[in-house]
């Protein structure tokens, strides 16, 4: 059974000003982010990955990704696929701004026959991330369909110098399952730890709580019921504009109405991603390091 990791690259990235952020080379030999995030999937065990892109950076895509990691994946006997997230015919007049992580795992449901995990194209989560959600998929049980995993990074390990976050605040029982999670804009770093920045002012958070950095096991069970939910969302949703259908909330609302069980995986490695222009060289800074500390090869999938 093929364990498949399915990377989310389609955002539009307007925080991060010029450019595509998820192309953005920040390793030592010119590798993007989603090269590590690929190589420590596959390391970990991963046998087959989905790009979820746009058409319109399909080109630029496979000229920095797509042409050299199909090489690299037809030598270690990887599969891999494209899927395209699109706003469809049926999107409101004038809607620009895509419909959230949700629908974008929906444009690779005929894809998916199996148990999957899902990441952003622009975060960094770490070896032993990649290594647990290999593991939590492999122990999938067919009998148990809503079984889902969540990796939770401590909040402190996850802010961003350069400005305000978005991070899913999660609630945790004692035995590890995830109880609730709340979707948080304007997260920042302060000098006690993190706050959210609100109208009345900063709201301080405790900075080791757990966060999602929405880096997902699901199963395909899953994607159904995120079919059924989508049309929902575009009947109901306030604002046809801007409003998306996101992987937090979609787990959230199964949870709390005992659908679903998700265990959370926690993990103590440094999250570091490109949210904001500014982003990039602290990336690229810690990828220099880890190469010099030995942690990855210069010629990345030499190891694999």
């Amino acid at each position: 059974m093929d364990i498949t990791l399915v990377v989310l690259a389609a955002g539009i990235g307007s925080r991060y000003g010029a450019g595509i952020k998820q192309l953005a080379r920040v390793g030592p030999s010119g590798e993007i982010i989603m090269d590590y995030s690929v190589h420590d999937a596959i390391r970990a065990g991963f046998s087959r990955v989905i790009f979820i892109i746009r058409r319109d950076i399909y080109e630029d895509f496979r000229e920095v990704v797509g042409d050299r990691l199909e090489a690299k994946f037809r030598a270690l006997g990887v599969k891999w696929d494209y899927a395209f997230q699109e706003l469809g015919e049926d999107a409101p007049a004038g809607r620009t701004r895509p419909w959230g992580t949700g629908q974008a795992v929906l444009a690779c449901k005929d894809l998916l026959d199996g148990p999957f995990a899902v990441v952003n194209a622009d975060d960094y989560y770490g070896k032993s991330a990649y290594k647990a959600a290999y593991d939590f998929l492999s122990a999938s049980d067919p009998n148990d369909p809503y079984r889902f995993g969540m990796a939770g990074f401590v909040l402190k390990n996850t802010l961003s110098d350069a400005g305000e976050v978005t991070r899913g605040l999660c609630s945790v029982d004692e035995t590890g399952r995830l109880t609730d999670i709340v979707e948080t804009r304007h997260i920042m770093k302060t000098a006690e730890g993190a706050a959210v920045n609100g109208p009345d002012g900063p709201r301080p958070l405790d900075g080791d709580g757990l966060v999602s950095m929405n880096m997902w096991m699901l199963t395909p069970a899953f994607v159904s019921k995120l079919d059924e939910g989508f049309e929902r969302f575009k009947k109901t949703m306030a604002d046809p504009m801007k409003d998306e259908y996101l992987l937090p909330d979609i787990v959230g609302r199964m949870v709390r109405s005992g659908l679903a069980h998700v265990q959370v995986l926690p993990s103590q490695d440094r999250w570091f991603g490109i949210t904001h222009h500014d982003d990039r060289d602290v990336v690229e800074a810690a990828f220099r390091e880890l190469v010099a500390r030995g942690e990855y090869p210069r010629d990345l999938f030499s190891d694999v």
